[in-house]
């Protein structure tokens, strides 16, 4: 039996997802492995969904950098084996690049309103990607927050040249998809996109071959050869006229780095 995830590969969030769902698996329970078949993820080797959101949901944080709310370093600890998430510091692989937050949205306060919301039994299955709600601060219910815009399904009703007004201006709440947003935020730690010739613009691969998180970096790159590999490319899009924050794009197949 395997955990399985339902899963739209042209959504890079959700994609990304998946990575920080096996990543956590495997440090809950050890020895887990993933793959994706159709438009499910699976992984296997480890316990059931439901203990894994749980646990992800009630996972301790912390913010490294007590002086710096926009882009401190958190580290997951409790109940998984501790995992320190940074990537956005990283400008050599690319990693500051995919940041799409900037100004005054706060990193930690994000992750765990997105948290907090997983506690919801509604993220209990494999649907869970798919659970759209309003977002509030634990430490305040009362306090909406916006998410990452890692889903891609934000993206386009963020600019105003689409929906005729700019909702950021005007500080309107959506609907957010927090275990997309929370999982990505881990995901991403271990498996960066790979950078193309243009800027902003990112290639990833799905893999259909048993993977442990070490050898993910390999599939998501389009290394593997392998049949069932399937290319996609996507860009991290300014959401904004001041061009400071972003969100990921829906992602197009790349004919050229597939292999059926």
């Amino acid at each position: 039996m395997s955990i399985r995830i339902n899963v739209d590969p042209t959504n890079p969030g959700q994609f990304f997802a998946c990575c920080g769902l096996l990543e956590l698996a495997d440090r809950l329970w050890g020895g887990a492995e993933g793959w994706f078949e159709h438009r499910e993820f699976h992984i296997a080797g480890g316990g059931e969904l439901v203990e894994l959101v749980r646990s992800a949901s009630q996972a301790e944080l912390l913010q490294v950098d007590a002086t710096n709310d926009t882009s401190s370093p958190i580290e997951i600890g409790t109940p998984f084996r501790k995992l320190r998430l940074d990537w956005w510091q990283d400008e050599q692989a690319g990693g500051k690049e995919l940041k799409v937050w900037a100004g005054t949205m706060e990193s930690m306060r994000i992750t765990r309103a997105m948290q907090y919301a997983m506690r919801d039994a509604r993220f209990q299955n494999g649907s869970l990607f798919d659970v759209g709600v309003i977002a509030y601060d634990p430490d305040d219910i009362t306090k909406k927050v916006e998410p990452f815009y890692f889903d891609a399904r934000r993206g386009p009703n963020a600019h105003s040249r689409d929906v005729g007004f700019a909702p950021n201006d005007l500080q309107m709440t959506t609907t957010a998809f927090p275990a997309v947003e929370f999982f990505c935020l881990v995901g991403l730690q271990r498996c960066l996109p790979t950078p193309t010739d243009r800027r902003r613009v990112f290639t990833y691969h799905t893999w259909a071959l048993s993977l442990p998180p070490p050898l993910l970096p390999v599939g998501v790159s389009g290394l593997l050869s392998q049949i069932g590999q399937v290319g996609y490319r996507f860009e991290n899009w300014y959401r904004t006229g001041q061009k400071k924050h972003k969100a990921f794009r829906s992602a197009i197949l790349n004919p050229k780095e597939t292999i059926q």
